[in-house]
């Protein structure tokens, strides 16, 4: 497996040198700040993502006050009381994108982060729990636990809500390939698992985050 340096290095000459690659890392938030996110703010980054995936993100952007209004606020507990009469209503709400199986999301989303509380007291202290090392078993929570959350759904919610996490575009799956951990897009446990380990081994010898490491990689390649 190609060493983090040899990365480091390739990404840094084709973006104008380490300095200028350093300004397009994105930052994880630190656990102490993960913890702090309410619930309210993680429901509504689960559906912002959820209704983005395979739509023009720039529309829901631009009808996103519909949604809060639509959603309560994306008040967890009333989302997640929301009766199937109120779900079919919101399929006629021109404010937000009239899908049906997306709008239901949103109340089986709630409850999810409901189950979570219970235990962790919080979703953001769940996310802040979760062991550094390990993302491809967050990835697998989320796809059981929450509804259309697998896939790049969930790693997108994942690194926009501010929890550390590698993703899959299609530079980094080239990177991945280049450096000889997979021989294509890693979607089986085995490919997976070997994906983590790599991303593991790198962190431990740049120091560097997985957010930091994916971006590199992408970086990386023409």
């Amino acid at each position: 497996m190609e060493t983090f340096e040899s990365i480091f290095n390739r990404a840094a000459g084709r973006k104008g040198g380490a300095a200028a690659l350093e300004e397009l890392l994105p930052r994880a938030k630190s656990a102490r700040s993960l913890a702090a996110v309410p619930d309210r703010d993680v429901l509504a980054e689960m559906t912002r993502c959820v209704f983005r995936s395979g739509f023009v993100w720039k529309i829901i952007e631009n009808k996103w006050p519909g949604f809060e209004d639509a959603f309560h606020a994306f008040d967890v507990t009333r989302c997640a009381m929301l009766s199937d009469e109120e779900l079919e209503g919101l399929q006629n709400n021109t404010e937000i994108v009239r899908h049906g199986k997306k709008i239901a999301s949103v109340r089986n989303n709630a409850q999810y982060i409901l189950d979570v509380r219970e235990e962790h007291g919080s979703y953001g202290g769940f996310l802040a729990q979760w062991p550094d090392d390990d993302f491809v078993d967050l990835w697998a929570h989320l796809k059981k636990g929450g509804d259309r959350l697998g896939g790049q759904t969930g790693r997108f919610f994942l690194r926009f809500i501010g929890r550390d996490t590698p993703s899959f575009s299609r530079d980094v799956v080239k990177a991945l390939i280049d450096a000889g951990v997979v021989d294509k897009e890693p979607t089986s446990k085995k490919d997976l698992a070997a994906t983590q380990e790599a991303f593991n081994a790198w962190r431990q010898e740049s120091g560097r985050s997985f957010c930091e490491i994916s971006r590199i990689l992408a970086c990386s390649v023409p």
